[in-house]
């Protein structure tokens, strides 16, 4: 089905909903896996991203987004002066992350880094301000930025679908989609869980307090 906001576009700064709109919104998503703005980051830019991405302000519109500025935040037009007059090392290169169709012209992948940790995350924008990031942490994933969403590590041990299951409905937080990733039975097993109700952090942290989780994310909903 096809929204108007399909048609006419997001509420924006820039020329173009996917590379700026968008863009925006993959940094908005991917700062959230450090939780809060990145000290360092190195943005790798592909296809159309890395052609046309600077005079599109893909550019400012990632920085900002990292920086937590929202799509029609009138700051990304100066994004980078206040990047660097923040003190923040961020970084930007060219590269190929692979051929279409399996990977989309308007892609990056961000590796950014803040108090000790480290995330690396690869998404692309589709057009209208949409978006999908498509890997974190070299788990394939499909997160769209449309729901609040918890993203964790975790033990593949059993019952600990149900356990995340109920402390989020123990909360009164609806689950939309969950979705598990395993590379192996009783390896670690990458969780992507859809709400539709904001997590509080005392909600990211009963979950990251559970013995077998690694970590735990949350990531606030920047579109839809």
């Amino acid at each position: 089905m096809v929204s108007l906001l399909d048609i006419i576009g997001p509420v924006m700064v820039g020329p173009s909903s996917s590379h700026t709109a968008g863009a925006c919104r993959l940094g908005l998503l991917a700062r959230g896996l450090v939780g809060g703005t990145p000290e360092k980051a190195l943005l790798e830019l592909h296809g159309s991203f890395a052609r046309t991405g600077e005079g599109h302000g893909t550019d400012k519109a990632l920085v900002g987004g990292l920086m937590g500025f929202r799509p029609d935040d009138e700051r990304i037009r100066t994004a980078l002066d206040i990047m660097e007059h923040e003190g923040l090392d961020f970084r930007f290169e060219k590269t190929t992350l692979g051929e279409e169709p399996h990977v989309h012209p308007n892609t990056v992948r961000l590796t950014v880094e803040r108090q000790g940790r480290t995330s690396v995350m690869q998404g692309c924008s589709l057009g209208a301000g949409r978006v999908m990031v498509t890997e974190i942490d070299g788990y394939p994933v499909e997160v769209t930025g449309n729901h609040h969403t918890i993203v964790l590590v975790a033990q593949d041990v059993k019952g600990s679908v149900a356990r995340i299951a109920g402390l989020l409905s123990d909360n009164d937080i609806n689950i939309a989609t969950l979705k598990l990733t395993r590379r192996e039975p009783g390896g670690d097993a990458f969780m992507v869980i859809e709400v539709d109700e904001p997590p509080a952090l005392s909600v990211r942290d009963a979950i990251r307090d559970l013995s077998w989780v690694k970590w735990a994310f949350r990531l606030d909903k920047v579109s839809g």
